[in-house]
């Protein structure tokens, strides 16, 4: 049922371009059927597997594809892949839901947003390591494309960063997988099988930071991350959405699977120098957003510094730290695309401004109420409140870099407390703050579409999930947990000691 994930996203790619170019509301219809399609068979799929032995790695389909190089089209699922599949659902169907006003070239924009979501889904669900590049590759490519057509702000110097960045991460990425399969010996891209190989510890202290970097790059590692603020703000809404609620993830999530997995020991080297750029990466985004002007660069630097969390959770090599860093992966997705919803759809697309100074006068909390009320919940999540799944999944982070990392802990902790700055300093001035219009002109009353139902439920849905694993995360936590005590983990927990 899982691989239908990305089936199902492809062929509806497929038939949105076989659609006349005149009939926008078809082709919103259409994707917005593929996107439920994809995130039900991703549910049933995942409710299927949680039903059996926790921790177990569940082969999906294994076939050969490129016989000679002992390639595998190898799908499979463990607790971690599980995770972000649901991840992927939610995202795909309320990106859809937020770009209900598309009308320029509605089947192309429909088309490449899910040709995006296949290629997210493959990487979750890829365990041969040459299919996982490759579906890495094609999620690349449509990003591009979505945003130099249908962005804003600078927005082909906005595309062209992020695919540059994007491609000199997967050459980097391509060189360690190449390297690991000759120097194996066993002529594989298989991850299970390459994992259980002892790499040579001079060959892992340059593989691991090569292939580390080159997938964290994605994720917004400092000083590698200007890539994500211009993007996201170039981005149009659904993009921006997608690149904090999944495609950050991928970065995540190629890290930990693959370099962590297969380089233990040089994982042990550069540990504290990850983590330590972690932490930087905590602090700068949130100091840099807590000055920021334009609105929509508020949300993509406070990305940066809760990716930060992630990537230091990871580095703690403990079963709590790295467990909060994936459901910080599923919470982040969640929260970020929420603000990047209100921000982008409901704020930007009515007043044409993301300008704070702008905005104040706009007396948005009246004329916006369902967007400010949203965007203050989604600020509270996002601050880590307590009730929303930022909260546990922040708490096992710092409680696992406690053990790991004392003085970068109290570190991270002062990006905790910028978090709550910024967002209280956004909330008030978009939506609270109402200055004394300095013109006489400047006081005619402003008149705003009112939200749509299409928004609201896009809303609500990531507003219920960010409150639904905050009050019960076990949801997630049963999956990730057993995935991370799995025999898969166990040698890079244990620093390359099988």
């Amino acid at each position: 049922m899982l691989a239908w994930t990305i089936y199902i996203s492809f062929i509806g790619a497929a038939v949105l371009m076989l659609l006349p170019g005149d009939k926008p509301r078809l082709a919103r219809r259409l994707g917005l059927l593929t996107a439920l399609g994809g995130m039900i068979a991703g549910c049933l799929g995942v409710s299927q597997f949680s039903k059996g032995t926790p921790g177990r790695l569940d082969e999906i389909v294994n076939l050969p594809w490129i016989a000679d190089l002992h390639i595998h089209y190898h799908l499979a699922v463990d607790g971690v892949s599980a995770v972000l599949v649901l991840l992927t659902g939610i995202a795909a169907v309320v990106g859809i839901l937020f770009s209900w006003n598309i009308e320029h070239r509605a089947k192309e924009f429909f088309a490449m947003f899910l040709a995006l979501i296949g290629g997210v889904y493959g990487v979750f669900l890829s365990f041969d390591l040459f299919l996982l590049f490759v579906f890495y590759e094609i999620a690349i490519i449509p990003k591009y494309f979505l945003i130099a057509i249908w962005g804003s702000t600078r927005r082909e110097y906005g595309a062209m960063k992020l695919a540059l960045y994007s491609f000199i991460g997967s050459a980097m990425v391509l060189i360690g997988l190449i390297a690991a399969y000759v120097v194996s010996g066993s002529h594989s891209f298989d991850l299970v099988e390459l994992a259980k190989y002892p790499f040579p510890a001079s060959f892992q202290n340059w593989a691991f930071p090569l292939v580390f970097i080159g997938f964290a790059i994605l994720a917004g590692l400092w000083p590698f991350h200007t890539w994500a603020p211009t993007g996201h703000v170039a981005a149009p809404t659904a993009a921006s959405m997608l690149l904090a609620g999944v495609v950050m993830k991928l970065g995540a999530y190629g890290a930990m699977r693959v370099a962590m997995i297969l380089f233990p020991l040089g994982l042990q080297t550069w540990q504290n120098t990850i983590a330590l750029l972690a932490v930087i990466g905590i602090v700068y985004g949130a100091m840099v957003a807590l000055v920021q002007r334009d609105f929509k660069f508020v949300i993509g630097y406070s990305s940066v510094s809760h990716m930060g969390f992630v990537l230091l959770g990871l580095m703690t090599l403990t079963q709590v730290g790295i467990s909060g860093a994936i459901l910080q992966m599923f919470s982040h997705g969640i929260i970020a695309g929420l603000l990047f919803g209100v921000v982008g759809r409901m704020v930007y697309d009515r007043t044409h401004t993301r300008d704070l100074v702008q905005l104040q006068p706009m007396n948005l909390s009246k004329l916006l109420p369902f967007a400010a009320v949203t965007f203050v919940i989604g600020g509270a999540a996002s601050m880590g409140l307590p009730g929303f799944s930022g909260f546990i999944a922040e708490l096992q982070v710092v409680e696992g870099a406690w053990v790991a990392f004392p003085i970068f802990t109290v570190a991270a902790g002062l990006g905790i407390i910028l978090g709550v700055a910024y967002t209280l300093r956004v909330m008030i001035k978009a939506f609270f703050l109402q200055n004394e219009p300095i013109h006489a002109t400047d006081a005619a009353p402003h008149h705003f579409v009112p939200i749509t139902l299409p928004e609201r439920l896009g809303a609500l849905v990531l507003l219920a999930a960010t409150l639904v694993i905050g009050l019960y995360p076990r949801l997630l936590m049963d999956l990730i947990v057993p995935a991370v005590n799995s025999p898969l983990f166990s040698r890079m927990l244990k620093g390359g000691v099988s």
